[in-house]
Formats: structure tokens, sequence, C-alpha cells
């Protein structure tokens, strides 16, 4: 739809949670733009504006993922912002997926349809 606003869903292919978002997007025709978030991690100025808005790296760190447990949870809670940051930014599996970016830019990561309904509507 030309001159609507297009979110951006940074997503890995191999994640259901990703493929849910990615189709209760299409279900609701919300324009999207997919982007592979292992082969093109957000930036670090994207992740720092993710950091702020959710309230630090609780829900920004993939917890569940073996490139965080290869890291180990220690060696994760012992960096500081810009070595988190930095790693975010080097490793995409590091971070929650999907992570949302809306047109207006709030940020939400993870799938929790209620939450994205209502950002979205």
């Amino acid at each position: 739809m030309p001159g609507q606003a297009v979110h951006r869903i940074h997503h890995y292919a191999g994640c259901s949670t990703c493929r849910k978002a990615l189709a209760w997007m299409r279900e609701r025709e919300l324009p999207f733009e997919a982007i592979d978030i292992t082969t093109h991690p957000p930036s670090l100025e994207l992740l720092s504006e993710a950091h702020g808005q959710l309230g630090g790296f609780g829900r920004l760190f993939n917890t569940s993922g073996q490139s965080y447990r290869a890291l180990g949870a220690g060696t994760v809670k012992a960096m500081d912002k810009a070595t988190a940051l930095a790693a975010l930014a080097a490793d995409g599996r590091l971070i929650k997926r999907p992570l949302l970016v809306t047109a207006s830019g709030r940020i939400l990561t993870g799938f929790r349809p209620e939450e994205w309904q209502e950002l979205l509507g």
C-alpha cells in the first residue's frame, strides 16, 4: 500500500515463534519488512534504543538460545552496557526474537499476540 508506514521484524527463519509472528502480521495485512536477524543483526543504535524502551537487557537477550548458553549467564551478567550491546550487534542469535520495530519506532521482543495487538491495533 503506497505511503503506508512499514514495520520491521527482525526474525530467524528456523524459529517457530518468528513464523507465528510473521503469519499474524500477514493475517492482519499489516505492512512489514522481514529482516533475517542472523545475517543482518540490528545496529548498535537500534539495540541501544531497545535497551532503553524495554527497561534493560531482561527482554533483549535470548536466554534460551545456544549463543547465550555458550557465553554463559554469568558472563552476560558481568558485561557492562557497551559490551552487552556490542555482543548483541555481533550475534543476532543472542537477541530475543522476533524483534519488532513499529513504523512509529516502538520496540517489542518476543511474540505475545495480545501485546502486539495492543500496540499495532
